[in-house]
């Protein structure tokens, strides 16, 4: 084998391009777990889905992906789990986590258990592959134009509201809210 031949089999975009891009995905949140996933596929990201932590494990057993995004807060258990089993079978491979329930103590243990960085959800698709690709584990910079804080209290009573199966009585109370003040809320736009 010539010498041009082992560097274009080396080098070639396919083969590289999958083993170094490759990205495991796991959120409950089907419809935001697809939305991500295409996103980052226009990334230049292969993606690979789950949504429940046994379906995540599954998945780092099957090929370790170099990447991670990965929800706190799953349906079976904590997504804390899956990004410690990626980082015991590829030491190398960057995580991030996702919640909307972020506070101090568990953005420390997902730290301590591999995760480069703790974004809070709703988080955009660059912001997102900003924080895997930084370099040297830097923070990445703050967006120009964040959501406003309305906003993001309108999305969390969006997701809330979702996943009480658009059943307002029971957003209401689990938000520990007025039924009468969360239905003016769900009348409304959403604020920019």
């Amino acid at each position: 084998m010539t010498s041009a031949m082992t560097n274009a089999a080396i080098h070639t975009p396919a083969v590289a391009f999958s083993s170094e891009r490759s990205l495991l995905i796991v959120d409950d949140d089907k419809s935001f777990l697809q939305r991500l996933a295409r996103a980052m596929e226009t990334r230049g990201f292969a993606v690979t889905t789950a949504e429940s932590v046994a379906d995540g494990l599954l998945q780092v057993e099957k090929a370790a992906p170099a990447f991670a995004v990965v929800d706190m807060r799953l349906g079976d258990g904590n997504g804390l789990d899956v990004i410690s089993a990626m980082k015991k079978r590829r030491p190398e491979a960057r995580a991030i986590i996702l919640t909307g329930y972020g506070n101090i103590a568990t953005a420390v243990n997902a730290v301590k258990l591999g995760a480069v960085d703790y974004l809070a959800k709703p988080v955009d698709a660059d912001d997102v592959a900003a924080a895997l690709l930084a370099l040297d584990n830097r923070k990445i910079e703050p967006p120009e134009n964040p959501m406003s804080a309305d906003r993001v209290r309108w999305e969390h009573i969006q997701r809330i509201y979702e996943l009480c199966g658009r059943n307002v009585s029971e957003t209401a109370r689990r938000l520990n809210m007025h039924r009468r003040t969360l239905q003016r809320i769900l009348a409304k736009r959403a604020p920019k």
